[in-house]
């Protein structure tokens, strides 16, 4: 790869050094009585798949392809992706991947299908170089691209590649895709990289530069680059007054991408990456197949998005209502009419339904499920790590499961006579006391999520409890929830850790209860949940230098290759 440099992301973290700049403290004070809070790290997070896929087709239109493999995104034990953002590197043979990703984004930007749309100036000549066209055009895709401005040592360099590429090649727009290209490998666009800056009233407290804000507000509410308005209020400082942020934040939550965002959310929340490995034994479950596996996974975003962000609903209903979508594929699991033979219609399980709430849709129970039977454990496994914030321990690695596994075995037909049998050995007993109890009331469906009465042809008993308030089947199981308060305060705290890329500190415990207090104040609703964090000053405070370094593992193994 002759003509290649290596750019060190050593220039990153410099990117993290204590700035000067102008702080209307004054007049950025945060939400009233709101709790002193330590603040975290400022952080470097690589851009999700989605994220960047998503920034593409922002900046240049969806009907640029963004073909090639990415490097595999990381969920932490018990955690989100936003967190496991954090903590991954780009390898060299990820590297690779990236660069093929670049090359092929820029040569379609400036192809001649694209360029006349997304070019705005034009050459004096295409066969030559025009470095002013070439400065206008990448200042403002680099600007975008790298959610800040260009430094004016960037822009030169940039404008230079694409000069020099321009002369060897023979194509002004061949020259100019180089310079994008590099762009786009660059850490800076790779990486989502927050700068901190000091206030001038002598405290020495650090927050967020108004750049690094707008970036986490739009990746928090949107799940999205910040947009040119957001990037403007930054460069004027708006960001940096309480009139100016919420101007923004308000703005940012009324626009139809809200949707996006809570929808990125629930899916890190939910484990729904996991629905790339979900396999099913097809000569068992003939149901099943792959479209039917998306379309769970789109009935559950649906219901969620319409009960929450379209109806401003109670968070805690979506563990209660009937009310959902429903395609033909899916009706045919849940045994219900479908009138749509190729779309999406509401539908709504009549009350004495088996069918209440998130846990009896099938993504749910069929994510948390093995591919040729039922689990339990597996499911009051999610329950209590996904939606309660519960860790549950791994078992031992010389614990027996086969006759757990042993659905044959006429001695014990259902899986809770199973269970019960598994758990009389006492290494086993403390961890499934915790997760069968609630995973045996959704026992009434099976792997994929069909209704059922029987196992084995025996019936099967869906009753339990939870924090020892009991319940008889599923949708009993989801009104305890409803009601418990451990559900709303871990929402709370995924919310944050998904807007901070981090679990919560120490030092910001205070301050999460008093915003677990207000979130039931406003009635458990989503949108003043994102809007009480945003217009926070705990979303933005940054912990003393010690823990402002971005993490050895994406420091040290990053790396960006540029051609001069």
């Amino acid at each position: 790869m002759s003509g290649w440099k290596w750019k060190s992301l050593a220039g990153v973290a410099l990117a993290l050094v204590v700035g000067a700049g102008v702080w209307a403290w004054s007049d950025f004070q945060a939400q009233p009585r709101e709790p002193s809070s330590s603040g975290g790290p400022a952080s470097v997070r690589r851009l999700t798949e989605e994220q960047y896929r998503q920034t593409i087709a922002e900046l240049f239109g969806s009907d640029i392809k963004v073909g090639g493999r990415f490097e595999p995104d990381l969920r932490p034990e018990n955690g989100l992706i936003a967190d496991g953002s954090s903590e991954v590197a780009v390898t060299p043979s990820g590297f690779e991947q990236y660069d093929a990703l670049a090359r092929g984004i820029a040569d379609q930007v400036v192809d001649k299908d694209h360029r006349d749309i997304l070019v705005s100036c034009k050459p004096a000549s295409a066969e030559a170089p025009d470095d002013p066209c070439a400065r206008q055009f990448l200042s403002k895709t680099g600007r975008l691209l790298f959610r800040r401005p260009l430094t004016a040592d960037e822009l030169n360099t940039e404008v230079a590649v694409a000069h020099e590429s321009a002369v060897k090649l023979g194509n002004f727009y061949a020259g100019l895709g180089q310079s994008l290209a590099g762009m786009l490998d660059d850490p800076d666009f790779l990486f989502r990289v927050e700068a901190v800056a000091k206030t001038p009233d002598g405290t020495g407290a650090r927050q967020l530069d108004a750049y690094s804000k707008a970036e986490r507000l739009s990746f928090l509410i949107w799940n999205a680059t910040p947009d040119d308005s957001l990037l403007a209020a930054a460069e004027r400082g708006d960001l940096d007054t309480r009139k100016g942020l919420t101007r923004q934040v308000d703005r940012l939550l009324a626009s139809p991408r809200l949707e996006g965002g809570v929808r990125a959310f629930f899916a890190d929340m939910l484990g729904f990456d996991s629905f790339q490995e979900l396999q099913k034994e097809q000569n068992l479950y003939p149901k099943f197949s792959l479209q039917v596996a998306a379309d769970a996974k789109e009935q559950t975003l649906r219901t969620i998005v319409d009960l929450l962000v379209a109806n401003d609903g109670d968070y805690r209903d979506i563990f209660t209502t009937r009310k959902t979508f429903v395609t033909r594929s899916l009706g045919a699991i849940y045994e219900i009419p479908v009138d749509n033979a190729t779309g999406w219609q509401p539908y709504e399980f009549p009350a004495g339904d088996p069918r209440a709430g998130l846990l009896t849709q099938l993504s749910f129970v069929a994510l948390h499920s093995h591919a040729g039977r039922s689990s339990p454990t597996l499911r009051g496994k999610a329950v209590r790590e996904l939606l309660l914030c519960q860790r549950v321990p791994a078992p031992p690695s010389n614990v027996d499961f086969a006759l757990v596994d042993n659905t044959a075995d006429p001695r014990f037909r259902t899986a809770r006579d199973r269970l019960t049998a598994h758990r009389a050995n006492p290494t086993c007993a403390g961890c499934h006391a915790i997760m069968d109890p609630i995973g045996l009331a959704l026992e009434d469906f099976d792997t994929v999520g069909e209704y059922r009465t029987t196992e084995n042809g025996a019936p099967i008993d869906s009753s339990g409890q939870l924090n020892k308030i009991p319940f008889q089947d599923a949708a009993g199981l989801g009104k305890v929830i409803h009601d418990d308060p451990s559900a709303t305060a871990c929402l709370v705290r995924r919310v944050y850790e998904y807007g901070v890329g981090r679990a919560p500190e120490k030092g910001e415990a205070v301050w999460l209860n008093d915003l677990n207090r207000r979130f039931a104040e406003d009635g458990y609703r989503i949108p003043q949940l994102l809007r009480r964090i945003a217009l926070s000053d705990a979303f933005y405070r940054v912990a003393p230098a010690s823990g402002s370094v971005p993490s050895a593992k994406t420091a040290s193994a990053s790396t960006s290759i540029r051609e001069n």
